[in-house]
């Protein structure tokens, strides 16, 4: 039996927004997501700007005590998965059985390691917290979320670096697909931390004031955190229930191109793959796709090797098709990245606008796609793919259209 899997609900805490409304309303908008960072004191970092979320106040959305115990990454997840779950619909589980949560992450809750690593070195080790080892690990944000809505099905992290909200996606596809679950909770979420932005900087990998997806000058990414999530349902449960449904999830396709831990291999072998089985699976010719939206970090490397990828698997039609990367406002919140940019996939087929590539200026030769540079542009979108290549040559590509009853 194969069912087929829609999206019934959205949620996104970002650097431009908290809440799909404010979400795409920053993004449609091109705000620039990116300032000084100020979670910590980074006055010993080379580069010390970032997609930090400042206006989030987790007291608005949780208890005290839920605050308390859990760390950054967690309540990003929650507060995503709260809304998404509000948009959905769905206020009570009536098979908890049925439903599942998949949530991909990089670092996990680095931030409690931090602080508890603070006290180590101020107080020796009889001042770590009791439950420092409860509140730390990498699977403790789809846990925390499984807790906090009650869920007795499938709960899973995926760690695939960048790719890994794609990856989560793609596993909660199956899980429906498959028949074992009619409903998941499904995204990513990463948390601001001190060991990530300095691992960047000691990777020269961050650029000092923006990010420029594609364009000649771009200098690097931008750290940043957030978390966005997807209720994923079985067609007829979501039918039953009469939910509102923003796209469906027609395929995904996962590749390694096993060439380098940090840098793409040269001839971007990893993307085409993953693009051209994800197009496979859901059997959506490249005539159809209306919109890429890329993964675009702003690196030099990245950014050409997947301009370069677009056009082996796409030949003549890659210079028609729009491509843009929301990284350019959000920064790159690792684990989360892929999970957000599929929330603002499926609101792009739903309100028919694709989001700008801010902050782009001189165009590069060897990326010479259409980056709807600056502005967005109205278009009516039935067809998306959605890009993540992460490190280790980790590639997970995202296939949305347009729901339609008549498509089997």
């Amino acid at each position: 039996m194969s069912n087929r899997v829609v999206i019934t609900g959205l949620g996104a805490v970002t650097p431009i927004g908290i809440g799909t409304d404010e979400f795409w309303q920053g993004m449609i908008a091109g705000k620039n997501g990116i300032s000084e960072i100020t979670a910590f004191d980074t006055s010993s970092y080379p580069h010390r700007r970032g997609g930090q979320i400042k206006n989030f106040d987790p007291a608005v959305f949780l208890e005290p005590e839920q605050i308390e115990r859990i760390g950054r990454a967690s309540q990003l997840a929650i507060v995503a998965s709260k809304m998404a779950m509000g948009d959905a619909g769905i206020t009570h589980l009536s098979n908890p059985r049925r439903v599942g949560v998949s949530l991909g992450t990089t670092y996990g809750e680095p931030g409690i390691l931090e602080q508890e690593d603070d006290l180590w070195i101020t107080g020796g080790p009889q001042s770590i917290g009791s439950c420092v080892a409860l509140k730390n690990s990498s699977y403790l944000p789809a846990i925390n979320v499984a807790v906090e809505f009650g869920v007795e099905g499938m709960v899973e992290t995926l760690l695939n670096a960048c790719a890994a909200g794609n990856c989560a996606i793609g596993y909660a596809f199956d899980q429906i697909k498959m028949g074992c679950l009619d409903v998941v909770i499904a995204g990513g979420a990463e948390g601001m931390s001190r060991v990530g932005l300095a691992g960047f900087n000691r990777l020269f990998a961050v650029a000092p004031e923006i990010c420029q997806p594609f364009d000649k000058n771009r200098k690097g990414m931008m750290l940043s955190e957030g978390a966005g999530v997807l209720v994923m349902e079985r067609l007829e449960h979501a039918v039953a229930r009469r939910a509102s449904i923003y796209a469906e999830v027609a395929g995904y396709g996962v590749s390694c191109d096993a060439y380098h831990i940090t840098g793409p291999h040269p001839r971007g072998i990893g993307a085409i793959r993953a693009m051209e089985s994800a197009l496979a699976e859901s059997k959506i010719t490249l005539d159809q796709v209306d919109y890429i939206n890329a993964h675009g970090t702003g690196t030099p490397a990245n950014d050409k090797v997947e301009s370069l990828a677009i056009k082996e698997v796409f030949k003549d039609r890659a210079q028609q098709i729009p491509v843009s990367s929301i990284k350019s406002m959000l920064g790159h919140s690792m684990g989360a990245a892929s999970a957000i940019e599929a929330v603002a996939s499926a609101l792009v087929i739903k309100r028919g606008v694709i989001p700008p590539t801010i902050n782009y200026q001189d165009p590069d030769p060897e990326c010479d796609l259409d980056y709807v540079p600056n502005t967005s542009r109205e278009q009516p979108v039935n067809t998306v793919i959605s890009n993540a290549l992460a490190f280790g040559g980790n590639c997970a590509v995202l296939a949305l259209r347009k729901f339609d009853n008549r498509v089997n």
